[in-house]
């Protein structure tokens, strides 16, 4: 592939593009006509997580999908799912919802628009016009009445859509940690909850605070006190960091029960992310026999408890993944971002899942999924609709109600005078830059081969360097391994 210069590309269409990867505008935050652009030049063409599929499970079934002004309507048909925008072809009229969370099955009377009548078929074709005669034949063409499609594809539970007819599958653009997911059992989970919440943030806001765990420290505490080990020996040294100080004395058995405390917190914290029934197999090892070494003990106790919930989750009639064989062979990260809104956070064999939506330029809509397998025929109802809280709400798990509790904090920082950009680390950071300078790049319209090489090299950067995107596939930028 050719090189490219995103610089050039970038700076003739958006004046707040990125000129050093480590400094992001802060206006990019708050600006109406930035917002503007990405409303006309990212959404349109790329892949939204729009439903999960266990909302859809008959023929007929179909849920509304709204993002940024465009309704969609995904639908489980005879041959698999498919999507269209929802507009009747009459006059414009939604067809079906039109409260962009909607959902409804359309098997017996097909989808019919509320103002005149006229219907389609769960395949998008036109089936009635009310008074036909009313109208001219070139008016009445069977293929122009169609639904117009949206591209769609399943992948990991989940219905994906594309605006854009053109744009390269979802494969393509998110590359092989798609697979690395899958590996990990990511299309046999069902929801158990679903929440959402109205932030007071650009979306872009919210979606950072999940791109690093660089905030645990201060954000999330509790976290860092049961385990410093962990996030002082990443982000600090063992003196220099937040919190309690890494004990080089630690005895085996008080650090296992501090691995422990951090699973039942994390469980309590986020429930998908590390499921209850997971902490309670964690537990029955509390005492197992362990080397007499902290560095030799935990490797081996963490593959006794992924061994134990592989095999007692089976057991209960779960198809869970062999844990320690994929750990090995599929590795992801604490939190894996597929481009532009969507996050998944693995742990053992259950995950949480982030979706960020834009309401405006310093709104966005914030849903959180849990995530995990049942049995055949223990599944629970799948939730229709969200659970939807004040973002203050004292009902929402305890990690994203300390996330939350930043986020508009952060949203009003940013018309400080004087703060004109972010100041981000090259190291641990660089997931940040890296996702939106390809979306300048979508401002600036670069080729959609070039966009999808640089989005597959986002799956596995959380934590990650400035990546260089001027040469696709080259190491991480120059700076990338200092700090702004």
């Amino acid at each position: 592939m050719a090189d490219y210069d995103f610089a050039e590309a970038m700076l003739a269409t958006n004046p707040l593009a990125i000129t050093d990867p480590r400094a992001i505008p802060s206006r990019r935050y708050y600006d109406e006509a930035f917002y503007q652009l990405e409303c006309e030049k990212l959404w349109p063409h790329v892949w939204q997580m729009a439903c999960r599929l266990e909302q859809i499970p008959e023929v007929g079934d179909w849920v509304e999908y709204s993002n940024v002004g465009k309704s969609v309507l995904v639908v489980r048909t005879a041959d698999g799912v498919k999507a269209y925008n929802n507009h009747c072809r009459h006059r414009g009229v939604p067809i079906a919802g039109g409260d962009g969370n909607a959902s409804g099955n359309c098997a017996a009377s097909g989808f019919v628009c509320p103002f005149h009548g006229w219907r389609w078929n769960m395949d998008g074709e036109n089936t009635f016009v009310y008074g036909r005669q009313l109208f001219d034949a070139d008016q009445l063409e069977h293929a122009d009445l169609a639904l117009k499609p949206v591209k769609c594809e399943t992948w990991g539970g989940c219905a994906f859509i594309n605006h854009d007819l053109d744009a390269p599958s979802l494969r393509e653009t998110m590359g092989p940690v798609l697979d690395r997911l899958e590996a990990h059992g990511m299309s046999k989970l069902r929801s158990e909850w679903w929440f959402a919440t109205e932030l007071p943030a650009n979306w872009k806001i919210a979606m950072e605070a999940f791109m690093e765990g660089y905030h645990v420290m201060a954000t999330h505490p509790q976290l860092q006190h049961s385990v410093p080990a962990l996030y002082n020996a990443r982000y600090g040294d063992d003196t220099g960091g937040l919190g309690p100080s890494i004990d080089p004395d630690q005895s085996v058995r008080d650090n296992i029960a501090s691995q422990i405390e951090n699973l039942e917190l994390l469980s309590s914290g986020m429930a998908g992310m590390c499921h209850a029934k997971e902490v309670e197999i964690a537990r029955g090892l509390a005492d197992a026999d362990l080397p007499s070494t902290v560095a030799e003990a935990l490797p081996v106790w963490f593959g006794l408890v992924q061994e134990a919930i592989t095999r007692k989750l089976r057991e209960r009639g779960e198809d869970v993944p062999d844990l320690n064989a994929v750990c090995q062979s599929d590795p992801v990260n604490a939190v894996e971002f597929l481009f532009p809104h969507y996050f998944l956070l693995p742990f053992f064999t259950s995950m949480a899942s982030y979706r960020i939506r834009p309401t405006g330029p310093e709104t966005c809509r914030f849903e959180i999924w849990s995530l995990t397998h049942f049995a055949p025929g223990e599944e629970p109802q799948a939730p229709m609709e969200p659970t939807v809280l004040p973002y203050n709400s004292q009902d929402f798990p305890m990690i994203p109600r300390q996330d939350y509790s930043n986020i508009p904090l952060q949203q009003k920082g940013l018309h400080s005078e004087g703060f004109d950009f972010m100041r981000l680390s090259g190291k641990v950071e660089g997931l940040i830059s890296n996702y939106q300078r390809l979306i300048d790049g979508y401002i600036a319209e670069v080729d959609k081969p070039i966009l999808a090489d640089q989005t597959c090299r986002l799956g596995g950067n959380f934590d990650g360097p400035i990546l260089d995107f001027a040469q696709p596939g080259a190491p991480p930028a120059e700076g990338a391994t200092g700090q702004a």
